[in-house]
C-alpha cells in the first residue's frame, strides 16, 4: 500500500482510513478519506464502486492511497478533519458478536460467580478456571450472538440510557469489517475476507440479560443489547493491511479513569477462527461487522454502571478513539 503521514491527534496511526461524515452538526452523511488531520469526500469515481459495501467486496486500498499521494492540484478537495462531524464509518447488513472470548475476563467471571459453598482459596478457583479456558481454546468453538444493524451509530450520537433500567454497561471491542463475501470459510482463508477494522462499544443492560419469567430459555441478547445507539462504532475504518490485529491494546476510560486495559493477545479464539466459525451457517457480507469480544473491566466488574453525564473514551491501538457521552432518558421515554 501507499503511505503518507499518520494523524497525530486522532489516535489513528494508519496512513489513511475511511470515515463517514457530515458538515458540522447537520447535512447529509458522506463517505470520506482521512489522511493526517484532513479529510476529503469520496464519490463513485474515487471508489470505483457505487458505495462503500460494494467497494469492500473487492477493496482496492491502493486506489484510495493514490488519492492521498497523487492528488496534486486538487488540494481544494481536502479540508481540516476538525471542520466535520464523524459518524459510524460502516453500514453493516449483519452484526455478529463473539461472547466470552477474553481468557482473563472469563477467568475473572468464574471467580466472581463462584458459589458460596465453594470454600477453595481464590487462587485454586482461578487455576481451575484457567485450565477450563485453555481446554475450551484447544477443543471448543467460539460463541456468537447477533446484534441489530440499527443499533450501530457513531460517537456523534449521545448514548441515551433507557429509563427502564439503571444497569447499562460498557464492553469495548475490536471489530472486524468483512470484505469479500464468504460462506463456510476455512480458517486458513479467513483473513482474505477481512477488509479492515474499527472500534465498537457493545453496550449491555445487565438486568435484561436473563428473564425472570423464562429462566430456562437462556440469555436474552435482543433486549439487553439492542436499544437505540447501543453499538457506538468508529470513528474510522482502517484498512486491514495497516493493522497487526493479534496484539492490539484496548482501553476504555470512564470520566478519565481507566476501566478496561488489555490486548487482543488474550483472545481465546483468534480472528481466523472467529471469521471461519461465524460463516458456518450464514454467509458473511461485505461491510458486515464481527465483534471479537470484550476484555475484563466492564462496569459489572467495578460495581459502577453508566449514569447520566458519563463520558467514555474507548481506544484500540492505531484505530483511533471514540468519545461517547451518556444522557438519561426520562421516564416517559423522551431524551
Amino acid at each position: 500500500m501507499t503511505s503518507t503521514t499518520p494523524a497525530p491527534g486522532t489516535g489513528l496511526t494508519a496512513p489513511f482510513a475511511v470515515a463517514r461524515f457530515r458538515d458540522g452538526d447537520g447535512g447529509s452523511v458522506r463517505l470520506g478519506l482521512v489522511a493526517g488531520e484532513r479529510i476529503r469526500a469520496l464519490d463513485e469515481t474515487d471508489l470505483g464502486a457505487p458505495d462503500l459495501n460494494a467497494f469492500l467486496a473487492a477493496p482496492d486500498w491502493d486506489r484510495l492511497g493514490r488519492l492521498v499521494d497523487t492528488d496534486t492540484g486538487t488540494e481544494n478537495l481536502w479540508r481540516p478533519l476538525a471542520e466535520v462531524t464523524l459518524t459510524a464509518p460502516v453500514q453493516p447488513r449483519q452484526v455478529v458478536q463473539a461472547g466470552a472470548n477474553y481468557r482473563t475476563h472469563v477467568i475473572d467471571l468464574v471467580v466472581a460467580h463462584a458459589p458460596k459453598s465453594d470454600t477453595r482459596p481464590e487462587a485454586e478457583i482461578r487455576e481451575d478456571a484457567a485450565r477450563m479456558m485453555d481446554e475450551r481454546a484447544a477443543t471448543g468453538e467460539p460463541y456468537f450472538f447477533i446484534g441489530l444493524p440499527a443499533a450501530v451509530v457513531g460517537d456523534d450520537v449521545p448514548l441515551v440510557l433507557p429509563s427502564y433500567s439503571e444497569q447499562h454497561d460498557w464492553e469495548l471491542e475490536l471489530a472486524v469489517v468483512i470484505g469479500m463475501e464468504g460462506f463456510r470459510i476455512s480458517a486458513e482463508k479467513a483473513m482474505d475476507h477481512v477488509a479492515g477494522y474499527t472500534i465498537c462499544n457493545d453496550i449491555t443492560t445487565r438486568d435484561r440479560v436473563f428473564r425472570e419469567d423464562s429462566k430456562g430459555i437462556g440469555a436474552d441478547w435482543y433486549r439487553s443489547k439492542n436499544a437505540p445507539g447501543f453499538l457506538p462504532t468508529g470513528p474510522f475504518l482502517v484498512p486491514a493491511g495497516f493493522v497487526e490485529p493479534h496484539d492490539l491494546g484496548i482501553t476504555l476510560d470512564l470520566n478519565g479513569e481507566r476501566m478496561q486495559d488489555a490486548t487482543t493477545s488474550d483472545l481465546l479464539f483468534g480472528l481466523p477462527a472467529l471469521v471461519s466459525a461465524a460463516s458456518l451457517n450464514m454467509p458473511l457480507l461485505p461491510g458486515d461487522l464481527l465483534l471479537t469480544g470484550s476484555p475484563a473491566g466492564n462496569g459489572a466488574h467495578w460495581g459502577r454502571l453508566l449514569r447520566d453525564g458519563d463520558v467514555m473514551e474507548g481506544s484500540v491501538q492505531g484505530l483511533g478513539t471514540q468519545r461517547v457521552r451518556c444522557i438519561a432518558e426520562s421516564a416517559g421515554g423522551s431524551r
